[in-house]
């Protein structure tokens, strides 16, 4: 159980290798005392712990712990993993349907002579996202959070021993669909990238400030839709620099093209 945001536990955590199809889950076992107790396998890989069982049983244990000093600890070791080899790591995050997909594939096709681009995909249930990426040509691992609400950086490092992205590349990770606990969760990134799509209200700055607060960057997305809609994108400028006056912001069309120029340069000069 996850004390900081309220999601689900672990036990229904897939991680999905797009190339071999093969997937490894996370297993759950529950004692006599009602302990439980998770981990996970492949396929092939039935890893059984009766040093853990008996060490849990009969013993009283504090389910309260430090989550996010945990997952920091985690994220740093992701951080130095992608330093090491020089990989951009991004994480998109935004609310379901702000657009991260389309913008992800429309990315990865126009830069593919350029850039390196692997894609780590989340979502609470199917592959259908990760397929989209997977016909760009681009590598992708797809994780499936089940009722969790967010990537976290234990997934990312699992999730990258079957990912294998190159030297010198850039690593994309899709998160769950989410405006809020994301936010909270270390992944180990460069940087984090809040996606906006025009359909929402300006407003959401002020409305889910600190994902906003804790972005790199601000994608305004599908400003094809403008002059169908009532959005001020003035406002909406204003909103996210109250909230966070070190935001850089871009405004893209993926449909048509429009903005994505200086994404992609500020893509190449990050690496």
């Amino acid at each position: 159980m996850c004390v900081t945001c309220g999601c689900s536990d672990d036990g229904e955590i897939k991680i999905t290798n797009l190339e071999t199809d093969e997937a490894e889950h996370n297993h759950t076992h529950t004692l006599p005392d009602g302990t439980v107790i998770t981990h996970s396998h492949s396929h092939d890989t039935h890893i059984e712990a009766p040093q853990i069982h008996a060490k849990i049983h009969n013993t009283t244990i504090s389910l309260e712990q430090d989550i996010l000093a945990k997952n920091n600890l985690l994220a740093a070791q992701n951080r130095g993993w992608f330093k090491g080899r020089n990989i951009l790591a991004l994480n998109l995050m935004s609310s379901p349907g702000a657009g991260k997909t389309t913008l992800l594939t429309r990315t990865i096709n126009d830069l593919k002579q350029q850039l390196s681009i692997s894609v780590i995909e989340g979502d609470q249930e199917t592959a259908n996202d990760a397929k989209k990426i997977k016909e760009t040509g681009s590598k992708v691992i797809q994780i499936n959070t089940g009722t969790g609400c967010h990537l976290d950086a234990s997934m990312i490092e699992r999730g990258l021993q079957q990912l294998n992205p190159p030297l010198n590349s850039v690593v994309m990770i899709e998160n769950v669909g989410n405006l809020v606990c994301p936010a909270l969760f270390d992944l180990g990134e460069q940087a984090k990238v809040v996606i906006l799509s025009v359909t929402e209200g300006e407003d959401k700055p002020l409305k889910y400030p600190h994902i906003f607060r804790a972005s790199d960057i601000m994608i305004l997305t599908k400003i094809d839709l403008l002059p169908y809609l009532q959005f001020d994108v003035q406002k909406c400028i204003e909103y996210a620099k109250e909230v966070n006056p070190k935001i850089q912001i871009f405004q893209v069309s993926a449909t048509t093209g429009a903005g994505l120029e200086n994404w992609y340069a500020w893509l190449s000069a990050s690496l």
